[in-house]
């Protein structure tokens, strides 16, 4: 099997970019309503948010690599990196190393970007490992960089990179391509193809030894904010999160051509989707200070507690809804208050209640 990086036309990728302007169009569009939200949120929610969706989007793309974060402990941890006052959470060197990327990632996104600023991140990706031989700097190995999957003695393997002896050479014309193709370079690429294309080059050289799949979606992540001159606050790992399978499916078929016309449909696609679900992360925010504000002086500290724990978990709220059980942990209610308690903010509009008996479940009841 020949790889993209074996074939004659590596790296000059193929694609139709008429065909992707709808996309593009709904991006920049997307981008101006994200603004526009955004300017509804006092400051501290503004940093709440940041922080929020930079925290779930270093634990959402070490998940896609089977890696486990704590979110809590990372938010923390990317609060401090922004000088913003967190708790003394203790974070292990894996959770400590991904807030430090995103915290550099935010505050570096219009810097061009430079085989340093690659190894830096890696460095920090790779904290408190002691595995690897090679951390912040590209692999030297002589082995074939594979990856495979399957039984040791029948593996399967779903592409193999380039080998190390030419990565700082197909670095060098990558990172070159890189800061070309930005908003101020000499050869500009549209939004949602650069970053598509970016993440799909990287991907290909694999140049570390560890990390490549979460450096290329900051990779990705860092095209988009410098198209759009802010710092990015997509939710574009947790978008291909939940499509996982087809990510690496997509990210395979392109490994085998350099007319990529699929890949950047699928990846503009999810784009879109992470771009909506941050929107949504806004507008749940405002919500919350309307409905907050409009029952002030109407509930009482346990109900204001609860409500608090159920905004904390975002717009997907509780999974399966708040129960009464749920409820009476949260707020050390007796069962006959913690009934009377749920009624009334039933009766305010707070919530929506479903189901009946022990099957009763409340919903946060917003946007209405």
């Amino acid at each position: 099997m020949r790889w993209n990086w074996q074939q004659r036309d590596w790296p000059a990728f193929s694609y139709d970019a008429e065909a992707l302007r709808a996309q593009e169009a709904r991006f920049l569009k997307g981008a101006g309503v994200m603004v526009g939200a955004m300017s509804h949120l006092d400051e501290v929610d503004r940093q709440q948010l940041t922080i929020s969706i930079m925290a779930k989007e270093a634990v959402d793309s070490s998940a896609i690599e089977g890696e486990v974060l704590d979110r809590a402990s990372v938010q923390s941890s990317v609060a401090r990196h922004l000088g913003i006052k967190a708790d003394a959470r203790r974070a292990s060197a894996a959770e400590a190393g991904a807030a430090e990327l995103m915290a550099d990632l935010y505050r570096s996104y219009a810097e061009p970007l430079s085989d340093d600023t690659l190894c830096r991140w890696h460095a920090m990706l790779m904290n408190g490992r002691r595995d690897l031989t090679e951390a912040g700097v590209y692999r030297t190995h002589a082995d074939p960089m594979q990856i495979v999957s399957g039984a040791l003695h029948a593996p399967k393997v779903h592409f193999e990179a380039p080998p190390s002896e030419v990565v700082p050479e197909e670095m060098a014309a990558f990172i070159r391509w890189f800061n070309e193709s930005g908003p101020m370079g000499s050869a500009p690429v549209s939004v949602l193809a650069r970053a598509g294309i970016g993440h799909l080059w990287f991907e290909s050289i694999h140049p570390f030894e560890d990390g490549n799949g979460r450096l290329g979606r900051a990779l990705a992540q860092k095209a988009l904010a410098q198209s759009l001159d802010a710092p990015a606050i997509t939710s574009l790992a947790e978008a291909i999160q939940s499509n996982r399978k087809a990510y690496y499916e997509h990210l395979h078929r392109a490994s085998l051509s350099n007319s990529i016309d699929n890949w950047l449909t699928w990846f503009a696609d999810v784009a879109l989707t992470a771009q909506k679900r941050s929107t949504e992360h806004v507008e749940f925010l405002i919500a919350k200070t309307r409905l907050l504000d409009r029952l002030q002086g109407m509930i009482n500290a346990r109900q204001e507690k609860a409500l608090l724990r159920l905004f904390a978990e975002g717009p997907d709220g509780f999974k399966g809804g708040l129960s009464a059980a749920n409820y009476r942990t949260i707020t050390e209610a007796l069962s006959a208050t913690a009934t009377r308690d749920l009624t009334e903010l039933v009766e305010l509009g707070a919530l929506r209640k479903e189901g009946e008996l022990r099957y009763t479940r409340y919903f946060l009841r917003i946007g209405s």
